[in-house]
């Protein structure tokens, strides 16, 4: 009996077996294994999509507002004389300069790369384009190595390659990485002498940040005040009469956007459906019509009624958990109406408002096409001059800078909201 326990007595001290004769832990490990490799590969496509619909454009956006090798791939010998001028002496650069540029410019007008460039310097300069455009055809004319010295002929051929700001453009925007662009989207501009603000005509770009950040807090608003009475009836009266609210609050979202703005447009001009009603009311003075398009008001209008439904629906979600007998158990203990709505009632719906403002100003930060229609001069957002930018005139460059400033806002807001609010007091019912 003695010699068989001691026989099992390492077999007991030793580690858990499983049925296949491997340590339980091992096993354990293994099987936890194949169970996330199933749950990836269940997940894989979805995965997939978001990196390529989401994560890919977005690093390709960043990259776009910083890269700049079209200058240093176009003239490289240019570059490489350039990197000894002084751009602040005031004196034109040496005939060096300009028989390297006359070298890589031959080559660029062969492989039609000069006119790109042009484009490129034009967004620092007004002017470098037509100027690179007209000189290429007379620069391929000229022979490298016969026709030298150079200065003349280019001052000869277009009066712009005898101004020393023409030189200091190219050498200040040419190495491979930029911040030209960020400095652009916030009204400054990179010279010989450092970075300094756009001329007072040029500055805009501020004043529609300003403008987007100031008109989507007020769009919100406005949403929630709307929106608050509206989900209250939703989720407190009867099945019936409430499903049929629901289909009203949601009837917008069957009707296109461009519509509904298109239908705001006629009804808000001076001889529309708004100042028609008003004059007929005798409120407003048929020579007194209210100028209520293409300015903000419009904007503001047409959006709020836009982004209604958002701010709504998860209002309703929310108020819909909120027990009636709260407020019952308060007002039997004294409390008037008013008292039991903003003590008992108000607080526990605070999460479906603060879910709705997220998704609304959001949403009307991004907007573009209800201003577009509607604001005219006056009521256009960032999202309006980033859409020019990336349509008309093709600097998609200072439209990435814009787009990657409005995402680190909307992010800066977001965290700011996180430490004041609180992230997980935000719930959709």
């Amino acid at each position: 009996m003695s010699d068989a326990t001691q026989q099992d007595a390492p077999q007991s001290n030793g580690p858990v077996l499983a049925a296949d004769g491997t340590p339980l832990k091992q096993s354990l490990a293994r099987s936890l294994r194949r169970q996330k490799l199933r749950a990836l590969i269940l997940i894989a496509p979805l995965l997939l999509f978001v990196i390529l619909s989401f994560l890919v454009p977005i690093a390709s956006m960043l990259f776009r507002s910083v890269e700049n090798g079209i200058v240093e791939e176009t003239l490289p010998e240019t570059v490489a004389e350039l990197a000894s001028w002084d751009a602040t002496s005031g004196e034109l650069p040496p005939e060096e300069v300009y028989a390297a540029f006359v070298r890589d410019m031959v080559v660029a007008v062969d492989e039609k790369t000069h006119t790109r460039l042009g484009s490129r310097l034009n967004y620092e300069e007004t002017g470098m384009s037509s100027m690179f455009r007209r000189s290429g055809r007379a620069i391929k004319k000229l022979d490298p190595v016969e026709d030298a010295p150079f200065k003349e002929k280019l001052i000869d051929i277009h009066d712009g390659w005898g101004e020393v700001k023409t030189w200091a453009t190219i050498q200040t925007h040419s190495g491979k990485y930029t911040d030209g662009y960020f400095l652009n989207a916030v009204d400054m501009q990179r010279t010989a002498e450092g970075p300094e603000m756009q001329p007072e005509n040029k500055r805009i770009l501020l004043t529609l940040f300003g403008r987007t950040l100031k008109m989507s807090l007020i769009i919100t608003g406005f949403c929630i005040l709307l929106s608050y009475p509206v989900a209250w009836l939703l989720a407190n009266l009867p099945m019936r009469i409430s499903n049929l609210l629901m289909i009203l609050v949601l009837l917008p979202f069957w009707t296109s956007l461009l519509v509904r703005t298109s239908a705001w447009k006629v009804m808000l001009q001076q001889q529309g459906v708004i100042n028609d009603t008003l004059v007929w009311l005798g409120l407003v003075a048929d020579d007194a019509r209210l100028v209520i398009i293409n300015n903000q008001i419009g904007t503001i209008v047409a959006m709020t009624h836009i982004l209604l439904p958002f701010m709504i629906l998860p209002m309703y979600s929310v108020m819909q958990t909120i027990q009636p007998t709260y407020l019952r158990a308060a007002k039997s203990l004294g409390a008037t109406n008013w008292t039991a709505f903003w003590r008992v009632y108000f607080p526990q719906s605070i999460p479906g408002i603060g879910a709705g403002s997220i998704l609304v100003f959001i949403l009307a930060i991004g907007y573009y096409i209800t201003p577009e229609i509607v604001g005219g001069t006056k009521g256009v957002f960032i999202s309006n001059r980033i859409a020019y930018h990336i349509s008309s005139s093709l600097n998609w460059g200072l439209a990435a800078a814009l787009g990657t400033i409005l995402l680190a806002v909307v992010l800066i807001l977001y965290w700011a909201y996180d430490k004041i609010v609180g992230i997980d007091n935000v719930k959709l019912g």
